[in-house]
């Protein structure tokens, strides 16, 4: 069952040609990974399918889901002066109620996603003090709660390990393939980590403005875009002018808008 696709999309900005033709569908049950270079089109085509940006041509179809988003994090973004909790539940307010108050199976629904992601003890504790990895994990707890409000839950992640140390990468990709493959968490995810997206996702799409292949993750390993991306490591801070000293990554270079 198809949760959301769309046919011939295109996204430009101006004269920039951000999306070109895509056609593609996340069904129940598939953990779809977008891959490609800097300025590929990635991130510009999940703010079109979740009606952020707009589209220039083509159509979009959702039905039949909730949808958590989890959007690339600035440090202002991660300046909340709220406690966990209230970061978490807060996934619960754009549902249609009456009155300002939480319910008693919103707040369940909360409770359910802090254990989840093994938050508990510092539920009550300030956003703003949390690690850079806890306070992910807080932010994929609210998109939980988000998606559930509908039968089928559908995670969207724009590079949700952007900045974060390997341990805390490990960690936070075993959380998302335990959700997909044992809480029935369907899953669209922008990565840059070409391995890790062909060892977790049951899909592949790989973009260059267009699609250059779109397909099972066991069909991508023998293409020849999964061979030159492997080949390529980009430092997870995604800049090829600002990295520290120690990155010793090879850059892939921005080509254009995101």
């Amino acid at each position: 069952m198809a949760l959301m696709s769309c046919s011939q999309l295109s996204v430009t900005y101006g004269s920039y040609l951000a999306v070109d033709n895509v056609s593609i569908e996340i069904n129940k049950g598939d953990y779809l990974c977008v891959v490609g270079s800097n300025g590929s089109g990635k991130s510009t085509l999940v703010k079109a399918l979740l009606g952020l940006v707009s589209s220039s041509q083509g159509s979009i179809t959702v039905k039949d889901c909730g949808i958590g988003y989890l959007p690339q994090q600035s440090v202002i973004q991660r300046d909340f002066p709220a406690s966990v909790l209230e970061v978490v539940k807060s996934g619960s307010v754009g549902r249609k109620k009456i009155g300002p108050f939480f319910t008693k199976a919103e707040m369940q629904c909360a409770w359910e996603q802090i254990e989840k992601l093994n938050l508990t003890k510092v539920a009550k504790k300030s956003f703003m003090d949390l690690s850079g990895g806890q306070q992910q994990r807080v932010l994929l707890a609210r998109a939980l709660c988000t998606a559930n409000q509908a039968k089928n839950p559908l995670l969207v992640l724009d590079e949700p390990v952007t900045g974060l140390d390997p341990l805390i990468t490990d960690e936070l990709y075993s959380i998302i393939r335990d959700l997909h493959a044992n809480h029935q968490v369907s899953v669209l995810m922008v990565s840059h980590d070409i391995h890790r997206a062909v060892q977790n996702a049951t899909h592949i799409l790989h973009m260059d403005t267009c699609c250059r292949f779109y397909g099972t993750a066991e069909e991508y390993e023998k293409t020849e875009f999964y061979k030159e991306m492997s080949s390529v490591e980009v430092c997870s801070t995604h800049c090829c002018t600002h990295c520290g000293p120690n990155c010793n990554a090879s850059h892939v270079l921005i080509k254009g808008k995101r």
